[in-house]
């Protein structure tokens, strides 16, 4: 599996005020011929060593450095510039700027978006070698490191300022090859359905479910983190959809299934977020059924079941089902489970106070054939997180492609 950056990586690079900031230009280079989207903001410091101009030139991005920035914020704002970056990289991180991101402080444009980003942290440390061992320095190393920060470098060698020892800038092409472990899911192909379907009953009017499709689009943002070739199927939703290998809009059942059967055998893994309506009228009206009696009566039909077809397809991918229940949450999420041949299924309550359908966040019971885990009430894109991680350490576990 490789280790470098995928194509399409959003990378805001954090240039600290060093004289190692002029590698930065070229490593700017090397992470976008790996095809990675490098947004630079640099300390104020670091515009004394590199003009901002020439990372614009190398990045096609202007350089952001501050904070109240008027005609930045009109477009976006440091909070939006956070949610952008999938990887933060600080190159060079100089002894001051590792001081202040492990005290939290947030003083500057650059250590402001660490503290608002969920997107992980890697700095590229670059400074005097007595000021690299320094209890200090080492002290602030640990608390970075506990909190998961990656640290890439430093080098030893002949110093800017005539001494040698560690304290180096490693060299963009290291620093770009070292950004990025091999990630769990990196290449596996993944098919997922997110959000509602609409059954029509006329041209007006359509049978349909409180979906809103943000935990799906979440999952699938997730799952590319995690290297993950993603192909989305969304019912009709409000949301815009996160960058992917492709997203098929489509608005039934019946649409729904084509498309997921269309791409069933090319996936590896199948993941159906989507609340797909379980009946479809059995004759739509042609014209807009008025309003002329008492009672109305439409005949019903079922639908497809979509995610048991894809299980029972063989060779199957490794398939993950979804289950929205608002009583016995776990007993129906286990009996589907096993009468559909699932994998896994993430089962969660609805039509309760929190969680559920059209709301911020959710919390899940996973559920396999010998064990689960609860996934506690939070975020969608926290919780989506996490479950990505869980279906990623089964899918490794039972489905690993051989050596």
């Amino acid at each position: 599996m490789s280790t470098q950056p995928s194509a399409g990586s959003r990378i805001l690079l954090g240039v600290g005020g060093g004289i190692a900031a002029y590698k930065s230009v070229e490593l700017v280079r090397r992470l976008s011929e790996q095809g990675c989207e490098v947004q630079v903001v640099m300390t104020r410091a670091a515009t004394a060593f590199v003009g901002p101009l020439t990372f614009q030139a190398v990045s096609g991005r202007p350089a952001r450095v501050e904070m109240l920035d008027p005609g930045a914020e009109a477009g976006m704002g440091h909070i939006e510039l956070a949610r952008w970056a999938d990887q933060i990289l600080i190159a060079p991180a100089t002894a001051d700027l590792m001081a202040r991101l492990a005290a939290g402080i947030a003083d500057d444009l650059l250590t402001t978006l660490v503290l608002a980003s969920p997107a992980p942290l890697a700095i590229a440390p670059a400074m005097n070698q007595q000021m690299w061992r320094h209890p200090a320095t080492q002290d602030n190393l640990a608390r970075l490191c506990a909190r998961g920060v990656q640290v890439i470098g430093p080098g030893v060698g002949i110093q800017a300022c005539g001494d040698e020892g560690p304290g180096r800038m490693l060299e963009p092409a290291e620093i770009a090859a070292a950004l990025h472990p091999a990630r769990p899911l990196d290449g596996a192909r993944v098919l997922l359905t997110a959000g509602p379907t609409r059954e029509p009953l006329d041209p007006v009017r359509y049978l349909g479910n409180r979906s809103s499709g943000r935990m799906g689009y979440a999952l699938a943002e997730a799952l590319t983190a995690l290297g993950a070739r993603v192909t989305l199927v969304s019912g009709p939703t409000a949301l815009t959809p996160p960058p992917l290998e492709q997203v098929v809009q489509v608005e039934t059942a019946l649409q729904m299934h084509a498309e997921v059967i269309a791409r069933a055998a090319a996936c590896e893994l199948f993941v159906a977020t989507a609340a797909v309506a379980d009946y479809r009228p059995v004759a739509p009206a042609e014209t807009k059924i008025k309003k002329e009696h008492a009672a109305l009566e439409i005949r019903l039909e079922r639908n497809p079941d979509i995610l048991a077809e894809v299980a029972a397809h063989r060779p199957a991918p490794f398939t993950v089902g979804f289950a929205a229940e608002t009583e016995r949450v776990e007993h129906y999420a286990r009996g589907k489970l096993v009468d559909k041949g699932l994998d896994m299924i993430a089962a969660n309550r609805v039509g309760g106070p929190r969680g559920g359908f059209e709301r911020e966040e959710n919390a899940l019971t996973v559920l396999w054939s010998d064990g689960q885990r609860e996934l506690p009430m939070m975020a969608k894109p926290r919780l989506a997180r996490a479950l990505a991680e869980l279906i990623a350490e089964r899918y490794l576990e039972h489905h690993a492609p051989s050596s």
